[in-house]
């Protein structure tokens, strides 16, 4: 009897340090389910420490260093020598093997990912869903994780029998948007739905589905982040993302989001940057400075973005030294992965306020011109850059960052060759304009201003007219341009005028070079270099006395439609 009574004693302890544990993890992973990393992070380092080869407790704290979008290249290596710990006594851990090909994506190891994966999926005979949401979610997480293969596994988790976590359905709803399919998305997170009503992460990510299809959608998806604070006013995320979505087009409403979203979120360094931010964006640019100052000076390590927001700020108040040095603190704090295009942007237009700079400040356009995905953007960047030189009278290099437009354009324009090719030609490089040019022409035959410019490049090669290079370019610049003589008037005349010079001084027959002055006459009555060549032209004298430059081209700088 009293053995039966130690052994229920024991069945008992065993329940309740079963159950406890239990209602740990599921409190860690509510914090997780909210976005509140630094709780969940308090609560599972609080089991690791407990019990070093809880597996379960080591795999979600590692997701709490790796799932957050601000994670660091530190927080990665943390998160990989955890898992490599528990691993050493407890090798056949399907989670953590899962967890480890979660570490190999973020870290580009697509291979040695996928084996891990593999080996926990065979480890656990497909059966386990916690170890199927991992491999599903790592492969949603990660950016260069296979979206198609996410689906495949999460799709198998959610069918095994009993399964009841509308997290699995999510997931598969993340995954089926990465992959571009928002219809078989929105009937996964309507499944979640269907298993908790009350699981806002759900409505909020339907919503994100028509977020994504741009402003006239803004009814349908603020119906579901109303209906998610509806079902969760604790459900932090969705008011985080109304404070990013109205930061630029609504900013008193930005900030009311960003004040619900501080009340249901962990204290977080990031949101003194927050703060710092919505100032920023109220154009209290000063205030915004003491805030971040402020933030800086609170925290041994600031949150890096802090100086990022100082670095803008200082922009607006055209404190030019205070930028330039707010972003070289930014870049020397931050990782490369926080840092954006238009980081990388704003800081190249601050360069160029310095002299001397302008090639350091290249490189960072280049920078955001390789991280933007908007073409509209990289126009902007390159623009401001050869923009730049131009106004220094640096023509060759203002022609390199042209072109470089020309490249990044799916259908570059008139003006975007016009502004390549002719800061080729004022900077003396001839070959390279008249490649421009060639293009130009290609592009827009019925554009005289193509043929005359490439004739402008090959006169200034062949000064002396010998070659007769840019006769055919000339020529055609007046077979077109005669369409219509009112637009291209400057066009035909200055290649009339080429004419004149080359038949009166090349070919030596005055009669010809005489009725391309008069042609120019016709255009222009009044225009005192023809009146003067045909005067010189119609002049008896002797051959060996006749002037040999009785007529040059038209040195006047060639000009836009």
């Amino acid at each position: 009897m009293k053995k039966m009574k130690s052994g229920m004693l024991f069945l008992v302890v065993l329940f309740l340090s079963v159950s406890l544990k239990a209602q740990t993890i599921d409190q860690g992973k509510t914090f997780l389910y909210y976005e509140k990393y630094k709780s969940a992070k308090t609560v599972f380092e609080k089991l690791v420490a407990a019990n070093p080869n809880d597996v379960d407790a080591a795999y979600w704290l590692g997701q709490t260093l790796i799932t957050p979008e601000d994670k660091s290249a530190a927080d990665i290596v943390t998160a990989k020598t955890l898992y490599q710990k528990t691993l050493m006594a407890n090798s056949n851990s399907a989670l953590l093997l899962a967890g480890m090909g979660h570490i190999e994506l973020l870290e580009g190891k697509n291979q040695d990912a996928r084996n891990h994966f593999e080996t926990a999926i065979s480890l656990s005979q497909g059966k386990v869903a916690a170890v199927l949401n991992a491999v599903g979610f790592a492969n949603v997480n990660a950016k260069n994780g296979d979206a198609a293969y996410a689906v495949e596994k999460l799709k198998l988790a959610t069918l095994i029998k009993k399964m009841n976590d509308p997290d699995e359905f999510v997931n598969l709803g993340d995954a089926y948007k990465k992959v571009g399919d928002g219809g078989q998305a929105q009937i996964a997170y309507e499944a979640a739905l269907g298993l908790n009503p009350k699981y806002a992460r759900a409505s909020y990510r339907i919503g994100k589905i028509y977020q994504t299809q741009g402003v006239a959608q803004e009814e349908i998806y603020m119906k579901y982040y109303n209906e998610a604070i509806a079902k969760d006013p604790a459900y932090a995320p969705v008011y985080e993302n109304l404070y990013n979505l109205y930061y630029t087009t609504d900013v008193p409403k930005s900030a009311q989001y960003l004040e619900k979203f501080l009340a249901n979120t962990d204290d977080n360094p990031k949101n003194c940057y927050l703060t710092a931010s919505i100032l920023y964006a109220q154009a209290l640019f000063a205030e915004s400075v003491k805030k971040a100052d402020e933030c800086i000076g609170a925290n041994p390590m600031p949150y890096p973005k802090l100086y990022g927001i100082k670095a803008y700020a200082y922009n607006k108040l055209k404190d030019s030294v205070n930028a330039k040095a707010s972003f070289e603190k930014y870049f020397q704090t931050a990782d490369t992965s926080v840092i954006g295009m238009g980081d990388y942007a704003t800081y190249a237009s601050v360069l160029l306020k310095f002299p001397g700079n302008d090639s350091v400040a290249g490189t960072f356009i280049d920078k955001a011109v390789a991280l933007d995905t908007l073409e509209a953007n990289k126009v902007i960047y390159l623009k401001s850059i050869a923009s730049s030189y131009e106004s220094q009278k640096k023509y060759k290099e203002a022609a390199d960052w042209y072109s470089k437009v020309i490249t990044v354009k799916k259908a570059p324009g008139k003006v975007d060759m016009y502004n390549a090719g002719y800061n080729y030609y004022r900077s003396g490089n001839y070959n390279p304009a008249i490649a421009v040019f060639a293009v130009y022409s290609q592009k827009f035959p019925t554009d005289a201003l193509g043929y005359y410019l490439s004739a402008k490049a090959k006169t200034a090669i062949d000064t002396l007219m010998v070659q007769a290079l840019a006769n055919a370019d000339f020529e055609q610049a007046i077979a077109v341009g005669i369409v219509d003589s009112v637009k291209y008037k400057p066009q035909l005349i200055g290649s009339y005028k080429y004419f004149v010079a080359y038949y009166a001084n090349i070919k030596k027959d005055i009669p010809t070079a005489i009725t391309y002055c008069d042609k120019i006459l016709f255009l222009d009555p009044q225009d005192a270099e023809a009146i003067n060549y045909k005067t010189q032209l119609q002049t008896p004298a002797p051959k060996s006395s006749r002037p040999a430059n009785a007529a040059k081209p038209a040195t006047t700088a060639p000009k836009k439609n």
